[in-house]
């Protein structure tokens, strides 16, 4: 059996207390019993299953939801105060007593149910009940209590050491940071030192191609002047024959037998100098690239 207690002041009262006692078996609405002390004396009475249903029909209300309003109204205790009222009256001999309870509203208030109590012959007794219910209820809170001071201690100690499980997780991560960044501008150095080299390969590609461009251009060019010499010598060739057979004396016209086979080697060497000068000429400018390119190389 579940049990609750409570302390009321009733509106026909405020200044008196009186201590009521809840009880029930499985559910409220299956009924239940009060008991009610002033602490000097008591009363008992119970509220059937039909009585409860009978009052929820009388108050057109739900079953379910009236229910409801009487665990607010009887058990809540101190969480329904100003929110619910209770009455109590008793007759002369003191033999009984009327006990009600109200919903309060906005613009006044509604009446949930009432009962009749009746009188206990030896009160002491119920009010040792309710003296030992609470000491009970208080030993339950306590055990309870102690309960939920060890499970904080050991909750504070997991804490602890979860923190503490966090700080090394930090150190671990913050050094392993450090680890990643020293290889990474590693591994970055590298890759400069990488790019560095590519372009120094390919400005040295396009020098090269740019000596070979020039290259080609110099003997495109040396070709053309040879070309236009070889006419020229072709057309003054004979000229400077007939000039030196009309200058030269007879017997140097004529000349010895072993000086004849030299005259033609002399008129050749003559006929091809400027040829031999613009190669000369070319042979210089493709050394001197040459160098260029080798000394960059070195470098």
């Amino acid at each position: 059996m579940e049990k609750t207690l409570n302390r009321i002041h009733p509106v026909s009262d405020p200044e008196a207390t009186y201590f009521l006692q809840v009880s029930w078996e499985k559910d409220l609405g299956a009924g239940f019993g009060i008991a009610l002390s002033d602490g000097q004396c008591a009363w008992t009475g119970a509220v059937s299953e039909a009585e409860i249903s009978r009052e929820a029909d009388d108050v057109e209300m739900n079953r379910e939801k009236y229910v409801e309003e009487l665990k607010k109204a009887l058990i809540a205790g101190e969480e329904s105060v100003g929110r619910y009222n209770f009455a109590v009256s008793r007759d002369d001999e003191n033999t009984e007593c009327h006990f009600s309870y109200e919903r309060n509203l906005k613009d006044g208030s509604f009446r949930l149910g009432s009962v009749k109590l009746q009188k206990v012959l030896s009160p002491a007794e119920v009010v040792k009940g309710l003296i030992g219910w609470c000491l009970d209820c208080l030993g339950r809170l306590q055990a309870k209590n102690e309960h939920l001071q060890k499970e904080n201690e050991r909750l504070f100690s997991c804490w602890s050491d979860a923190e503490k499980r966090l700080e090394k997780c930090v150190e671990a991560k913050e050094e392993l940071e450090a680890d990643l960044y020293n290889r990474f501008i590693l591994v970055l150095n590298e890759k400069k030192a990488k790019i560095r080299n590519l372009q120094k390969l390919l400005n040295e590609a396009k020098e090269s191609a740019a000596a070979a461009k020039y290259t080609r251009d110099t003997i495109t060019t040396t070709q053309m002047v040879t070309g236009e010499e070889k006419e020229h010598d072709g057309s003054t060739d004979e000229e400077s024959e007939n000039l030196a057979q009309s200058s030269l004396p007879a017997d140097l016209f004529w000349p010895h037998r072993r000086h004849q086979r030299s005259i033609p080697q002399i008129l050749c060497l003559s006929k091809h100098w400027k040829t031999l000068v613009s190669w000369r000429i070319y042979l210089m400018t493709y050394s001197y690239v040459l160098a260029e390119k080798l000394g960059g190389c070195c470098l």
